[in-house]
């Protein structure tokens, strides 16, 4: 798969629309078409997660940045993170689903889901556990 470029000076920048045109290609270059239905992309899918579980499987609570992990271990992770969202985009694409109208609908349903309540601190804390919106 031709790789996708990031920055500035006139590159095209990276796109959930770039990425379903680049991994449409990839599959009809290697002509995978043919097994790209939604049920072996979601099983796909599924795998790839439990390889991105397996990374964090024994290392208990991770703070937000990752400041103890070593950079292959980072560069590893954002491999198995690509590998999730690329056959994301993908099963979106073949199921005919747009991914980008689908996410912002979900964000306003847990948005009227979960509602932020004004609390006697003057903070605003949601109704419920926010890991719970999705």
């Amino acid at each position: 798969m031709t790789g996708a470029k990031q920055g500035g000076g006139g590159e095209e920048p990276v796109t959930l629309d770039l990425l379903k045109r680049k991994m449409d290609d990839f599959a009809k270059e290697r002509d995978w078409e043919k097994f790209h239905s939604p049920r072996n992309l979601l099983l796909a899918l599924v795998g790839e997660v439990g390889e991105l579980s397996e990374i964090f499987q024994w290392k208990g609570e991770v703070p937000k940045g990752l400041p103890d992990w070593k950079e292959e271990e980072k560069v590893h992770l954002g491999e198995e993170l690509s590998d999730v969202l690329l056959y994301l985009v993908r099963l979106s694409d073949v199921c005919g689903i747009d991914l980008h109208e689908a996410a912002l609908r979900k964000i306003e349903l847990n948005a009227q889901k979960y509602p932020v309540k004004k609390e006697s601190s003057n903070r605003y804390k949601s109704s419920d556990d926010p890991s719970a919106a999705a």
